[in-house]
C-alpha cells in the first residue's frame, strides 16, 4: 500500500519551492503542513521508502523536513540513501525530531542535514529555518548554474581558438606546400606520423614527463608548420629535379633557420606565450639535427634536441622516402623500414625508432591513406 500522500490545502502558495515533509505520524504531518502550506507546495511521506520515492521524483523537492525516529528505516538512513544518490545528495534536509539529544544533532549535522529542529518547536523558528535553507538553496543552485554556463564558455572559446589555431597554421604551412607541388599531403601524413610515435612514446620512461596528453596535441597541431621555411628558398633551388650542388644545398638548409626566426618574430608580437607556436619553432628549426650533431642548423646531439623534434626527423625523413619527388622515386616500405633502422642511434633517438619499427603497420597505413594522388606512395615510380 502506498503510504505517501500529496497534500493540497487548496490555498496559493507563495513560493516556487517544494518542501517534502517525512515523519511516521499523521498529527505530525498535519501539524507542518498546516504551518507550511499556506507558503510552499507540499508533498508528504510515511516511511522511509516513500520518501525516497518521492525525493527521486517530479517534482523533485527542493527541501525534505525529516523525522529521525520511524520504524523500518529511520532518519539517518534515508539521509544516508539520499546523499548516495547523484539525483538526490544535493537536496537539503532538516532533521526535525522529538530527540533532544546533541549527540543526535551531532551525528545528523555530521552526515550532511543542514539543520536540526527539536519539537516541540516554535512556528516561528520552523518558518525562519526553512526561508533561510531555500535561500541558500536557491543561491548554491544560481552558482552551479553559473559554474556550467561558465565551463561550457570556456570550454566553446577553447575549441574556437584551438580551430583558430589549426586553420590558421594549415594556411601558413599551405605557403610552403604551394611552393612545392610534389609534397602532397606530406603534412597530413607527418601529422599523423608524429601522434603515432608519440603514442607509442608515452608511458616510456624518457618521455613520459613531457609527452602528456596535451603536449600530444599541440605538438600534433603545429607539426604542419616544420617546413614553413621553404618559402624562403629560391625555386630554382626548391624545385630543381635533380642532386643539389655543395652551394645549393647549404641555401635549402637555410630553411630550418628561415622558419623558426619567422615564428620567433610571431612569438614575440605575441603578448604571453603560445604552447603551440614555441613547439612549431622547435620543430621548424631542430627537425634536421641527427642524434650523433652531424644534423642541421645548429649541431645538436642526443637529448639536446627537443623531444618534438626528434619526432619530426623520423616522422620526416620516413615520408620523404616512401614518396615521390622531383629528384627520385619512391621506395618500398621494407627497403624505407630498413633505413630508418640504419639511423638508429646515428640520425635518429634510438628510442624513437623502437617506437616506429613497433608500430611500423601503422605507419605504412597512415601512407596509403593519405597518399598523394599523382603516383603510389611507396612502390616506385618511373621518372619521366
Amino acid at each position: 500500500m502506498d503510504r505517501s500522500i500529496d497534500l493540497d490545502l487548496n490555498r496559493p502558495a507563495a513560493s516556487g519551492a517544494t518542501l517534502l515533509i517525512v515523519d511516521d505520524q499523521p498529527e505530525n504531518l498535519a501539524v507542518l503542513a498546516d504551518l507550511l502550506g499556506g507558503r510552499y507546495p507540499i508533498r508528504a511521506a510515511r516511511s522511509g521508502v516513500q520518501a525516497l520515492r518521492i525525493s527521486g521524483s517530479t517534482p523533485r523537492p527542493d527541501l525534505i523536513l525529516l523525522d529521525i525516529m520511524m520504524p523500518e528505516m529511520d532518519g539517518f538512513e534515508v539521509l544516508h540513501r539520499l546523499r548516495a544518490n547523484p539525483a538526490t545528495r544535493e537536496i537539503p534536509v532538516i532533521f526535525v525530531t522529538a530527540l533532544d539529544d546533541r549527540q543526535a544533532e551531532v551525528q545528523g549535522l555530521e552526515a550532511g542535514a543542514v539543520d536540526f529542529i527539536s519539537k516541540p518547536f516554535l512556528p516561528s523558528v520552523v518558518l525562519a529555518r526553512v526561508a533561510t535553507q531555500l535561500e541558500l538553496k536557491r543561491a548554491r543552485d544560481r552558482l552551479r548554474e553559473e559554474n556550467i554556463w561558465l565551463e561550457q564558455e570556456v570550454n566553446r572559446r577553447m575549441e574556437e581558438n584551438a580551430l583558430i589555431q589549426e586553420v590558421s597554421i594549415r594556411a601558413l604551412a599551405h605557403l610552403a606546400e604551394i611552393r612545392d607541388l610534389e609534397t602532397g599531403n606530406h603534412l597530413l601524413r607527418t601529422q599523423g606520423y608524429v601522434r603515432a610515435l608519440a603514442g607509442r612514446l608515452r608511458h616510456h620512461p624518457r618521455f613520459a614527463a613531457i609527452l602528456t596528453d596535451r603536449f600530444i596535441e599541440v605538438l600534433v597541431r603545429s607539426a604542419p608548420l616544420h617546413d614553413i621555411g621553404k618559402v624562403g628558398i629560391p625555386d630554382q633551388i626548391l624545385l630543381k629535379p635533380g642532386r643539389l650542388t655543395p652551394d645549393e644545398w647549404e641555401i635549402m638548409k637555410t630553411h630550418a633557420a628561415l622558419g623558426s626566426d619567422a615564428i620567433a618574430w610571431a612569438e614575440r608580437s605575441t603578448p604571453r606565450r603560445l604552447e603551440f607556436l614555441a613547439l612549431a619553432r622547435e620543430i621548424a628549426r631542430w627537425h634536421h639535427e641527427r642524434w650523433d650533431g652531424t644534423g642541421y642548423p645548429d649541431g645538436l646531439s642526443g637529448e639536446q634536441i627537443p623531444a618534438s623534434a626528434r619526432l619530426m626527423a623520423l616522422a620526416d625523413v620516413f615520408d620523404a622516402l616512401v614518396s615521390v619527388r622531383v629528384y627520385k622515386d619512391a621506395i618500398p616500405y621494407p627497403q624505407a623500414r630498413a633505413i630508418i633502422d640504419q639511423g638508429r642511434g646515428t640520425h635518429f633517438d634510438p628510442d624513437v625508432v623502437d617506437a616506429f619499427t613497433a608500430g611500423f603497420e601503422t605507419f605504412t597505413a597512415i601512407a596509403e591513406r593519405f597518399r598523394d594522388t599523382h603516383g603510389p606512395v611507396g612502390e616506385p615510380v618511373p621518372a619521366f
